[in-house]
């Protein structure tokens, strides 16, 4: 655990402020959740709750029929990290956070195909030089109408991706938002 060398004081409601450093450096946007845990030295351990971490495993067996379907790589996004990667090398985007490109995406709520160097974006934060895919279709995920993350198609072939790709993303993501939904 990194020291900060902040301290604060809890109020009389039992509120404590997370410093505007922090939270900007975590990506903590006011009324995101956090999970609070503790271990067994009495630490109080703050975490970004990701909805879409608690469909890990489902949102994993999802990718891989999308990409066995599609034969493009598939990647499941919450609002920070790629949680999910199929038919890509996991260590080049597995838990990587998500560049502001992507988050600008995901936050207009509108499915997007991206198609030449010229229109493709980074997927992840500080992705060097030109994106590898020609080709990318990005479906935000919405439950009860917040964004909480994306499905994400990506290929080398420019054109690659048309109409059905998009309908088959954008099918992905409505059902991991509504698994969402009580």
């Amino acid at each position: 655990m990194k020291a900060t060398g902040i301290v604060r004081r809890i109020d009389d409601l039992g509120r404590v402020v997370i410093p505007k450093e922090i939270r900007r450096t975590m990506r903590i946007r006011e009324g995101d959740p956090l999970e609070i845990y503790t271990d067994r030295e009495g630490e109080v351990i703050l975490k970004k709750y990701s909805p879409i971490g608690e469909l890990s495993d489902f949102a994993k067996e999802y990718a891989e029929a999308l990409q066995q379907s599609t034969g493009h790589i598939t990647c499941i996004s919450d609002k920070d990290n790629i949680i999910v990667v199929t038919g890509a090398s996991k260590k080049e985007y597995m838990g990587k956070k998500i560049s502001k490109e992507l988050e600008q995406v995901i936050e207009g709520k509108k499915i997007k195909n991206l198609q030449g160097n010229a229109n493709t974006i980074p997927i992840i934060e500080n992705q060097e030089g030109v994106s590898p895919y020609m080709s990318q279709v990005i479906a935000p995920i919405v439950s009860q109408g917040d964004t909480i993350g994306s499905v994400i198609l990506l290929s080398k072939d420019q054109d690659a991706m048309g109409e059905i790709e998009m309908k088959l993303a954008e099918t992905a993501a409505n059902f991991l938002g509504k698994q969402m939904e009580p």
